[in-house]
């Protein structure tokens, strides 16, 4: 199967990207990243896109379509997925190694003391929270939005084994997440799995489409070595030290990282700039709703990225309370 397959047209079709180049990591791992937009870097301030676990650049099509009329947008597949080759040993799967591949990124894309708009959904975000403490991360993090993630207890607390919680719970969605069996071709079958796993009910089915054919790209062995990585998480401890201006977006139908995840990260945050939760959305938020992702990194470019004056600065201090946002979006 294709490792870059995804749908063709439409909103999550993935634009072409204005240019591509290859970051190399500190073990020597090399990350596929994409550049998108006007390359002004005083007009067009940067956001940068980190995919979750089984996804790829494509994830980000909305965003990047909508983003990139105006801003740089710079999106990478994490290793193993997408275009970016998968580690040859176990020891190259860990949150020590998303740290790692976050700072290549941020070397390779951004200009000494550039701020930016950093984004994570899922693995994505944890990439953020492993991050924390990394002097280029520290440096280049104007602002981060944390989607649809969690710091810990994962298996423990995901829906998505519709038993009661417990050690049973534990063991068979741990057991289902971590499946070794190739998820072969995207049938009616594969999409109803997939939605009812990751996605809210109300879905349509051009988003679960986008969804299934970008998660069933993933190689099996990537989607289960990092599976082992996510079930052992703990970054309680990252989080804490995630100084930047950070807002929290999640779904209040998400199995995998269930809502409580992100009240949990938002209360825990050294600078919580608010959580927005959406209504009737489950994990995959910036497909499920992308106009409210978008949205919402625009407001924290705006705030904080672009904050140069200290007045601006100065308002910038104003918290965002939580929103509830309708199932519309």
């Amino acid at each position: 199967m294709s490792r870059l397959t995804h749908v063709m047209s439409g909103p999550f079709a993935p634009p072409p990207a204005a240019r591509e180049l290859t970051a190399v990591s500190a073990d020597g791992a090399r990350l596929h990243v994409e550049v998108h937009g006007p390359d002004d870097k005083a007009a067009a301030p940067a956001v940068v896109l980190a995919h979750g676990w089984t996804c790829s650049t494509a994830f980000w099509a909305a965003q990047i379509r909508d983003l990139a009329v105006d801003h740089r947008v710079i999106a990478y597949d994490q290793r193993g997925h997408g275009r970016s080759a998968a580690p040859a040993g176990l020891e190259g799967y860990s949150t020590t190694a998303l740290a790692d591949d976050l700072e290549a990124v941020l070397a390779a894309t951004l200009e000494p003391g550039e701020r930016a708009l950093l984004a994570g959904h899922s693995m994505g975000g944890m990439t953020m929270m492993a991050a924390s403490t990394r002097p280029g991360f520290r440096e280049h993090a104007g602002a981060v939005l944390l989607c649809s993630t969690g710091s810990s207890r994962l298996v423990a607390e995901s829906t998505v084994v519709p038993i009661r919680a417990g050690r049973v719970r534990k063991r068979v969605t741990r057991s289902v997440l971590g499946a070794k069996a190739p998820l072969g071709p995207v049938t009616g079958m594969a999409r109803r799995i997939l939605k009812y796993a990751t996605m809210g009910a109300g879905s349509s089915p051009d988003r679960v489409e986008a969804c299934a054919r970008i998660v069933h790209a993933c190689p099996r062995v990537v989607r289960y070595r990092w599976s082992h990585v996510l079930a052992e998480l703990q970054l309680d401890a990252g989080l804490l030290e995630l100084t930047a201006p950070t807002a929290v977006i999640a779904g209040t139908s998400d199995r995998l990282t269930p809502i409580t995840h992100a009240r949990r990260i938002e209360a825990m945050l050294p600078d919580s700039v608010g959580l927005t939760e959406l209504a009737g959305i489950g994990h995959m938020t910036p497909i499920e709703a992308p106009e409210v992702v978008t949205e919402r990194i625009r407001e924290l470019i705006d705030t904080y990225v672009r904050a140069d004056e200290p007045q601006v600065k100065a308002e910038a201090e104003v918290k965002v309370d939580v929103k509830v946002e309708g199932s519309s979006a």
